[in-house]
């Protein structure tokens, strides 16, 4: 089959179009024909092996463990194990495997949930990830509540474009932070008020917020802290920005030690894959209160071009999606 394979950290010249082995489901596995696979800043970590961070918290220290990347995908089923009760072959699925930009990919079971019919392949491949991080970030670390003042910096990408809809249908009043050509964007998913960042602070200690998600990662924590209400919750969504050894993650770290000094609540996310809330969001988006955003696509054997937009960060909002 084709994949998107490296051997070593690095640059987009470390990722290689080739030929690989099929895998094989195992018993409890389910092995899915890609038909999308979302791409997000996440998998350019790990390919880039940045920060070393991530090398030492099971990723592999000196190459990667797993040499396909991808983890978001939408399929349909080619093969079960045998102990696999809830999927056939044939049928649309979309959740988390490692090594997604692939012809073929495989997980466990229970890392799938039936794709909604109302949505694409490619619609269904942004989900995971993102809507996961988005989901747990406000519901669990946030504890959101009806009513309440929140704030999404950086509304217009993959997780932050989850969180606004996520955070309309939980009850609150969304403000939304976003670059001028984005702002449309964040108004469509139902944002009630947007932010120019290239015009305006929200730092700036003229608005407070119950609650802040932090989706960009290049704010301090002074500064986030003066547009909070005095018992406002802050979540620290990602690590950008920082040193080649620790990122953005530095930040993350101090801000539950600043917690306990204060009326405010400065958390940092760490998601993790579940599949009771996958299937939280599987329900929302059969429900219409959630629709994920496409930037854009790209075949396979682009990945590279992809990895490059990214990074360059000429995204128009959403997440990026590759095809195969």
């Amino acid at each position: 089959m084709k994949a998107i394979v490296q051997d070593r950290y690095g640059g987009l010249e470390v990722l290689e179009f080739r030929d690989i082995d099929r895998p094989v489901p195992e018993d409890d596995q389910v092995l899915v024909r890609v038909h999308a696979a979302g791409l997000d800043r996440g998998v350019w970590h790990v390919m880039a092996g940045l920060p070393y961070l991530i090398r030492l918290v099971g990723f592999g220290v000196r190459r990667p463990k797993v040499r396909v990347r991808g983890m978001d995908v939408a399929g349909r089923v080619e093969a079960v194990g045998r102990e696999v009760t809830r999927f056939r072959p044939g049928e649309a699925v979309f959740g988390w495997a490692d090594g997604s930009f692939a012809d073929y990919a495989r997980a466990p079971e229970d890392h799938f949930q039936p794709k909604p019919a109302t949505l694409s392949f490619e619609q269904a491949a942004v989900v995971p990830i993102s809507g996961l991080a988005a989901l747990q970030a406000l519901r669990d670390q946030g504890e959101v509540q009806p009513g309440q003042q929140v704030l999404v910096i950086g509304a217009a990408g993959g997780v932050g474009s989850f969180a606004v809809q996520l955070a309309k249908a939980f009850g609150a009043q969304v403000t939304g932070v976003a670059s001028t050509s984005q702002l449309e964007l964040v108004r469509s998913i139902g944002a009630d008020a947007v932010i120019d960042y290239t015009r305006q602070d929200v730092t700036d200690g003229t608005r407070h917020f119950d609650l802040i998600l932090d989706c960009a990662g290049r704010r301090t924590l002074s500064q986030l802290r003066r547009a909070l209400t005095p018992k406002g919750t802050l979540v620290i969504v990602g690590g950008e920005g920082g040193g080649r050894w620790m990122g953005g993650f530095l930040r993350n770290l101090r801000a539950p030690v600043l917690s306990r000094f204060g009326g405010q609540r400065l958390r940092m996310l760490a998601s993790k894959e579940r599949p009771e809330d996958l299937q939280t969001l599987r329900e929302l988006l059969e429900a219409g209160q959630v629709t994920p955003v496409i930037d854009r696509t790209f075949p396979l054997p682009e990945v590279p071009e992809a990895f490059r937009q990214l990074v360059e960060g000429r995204g128009r909002g959403g997440k990026l999606v590759i095809t195969i």
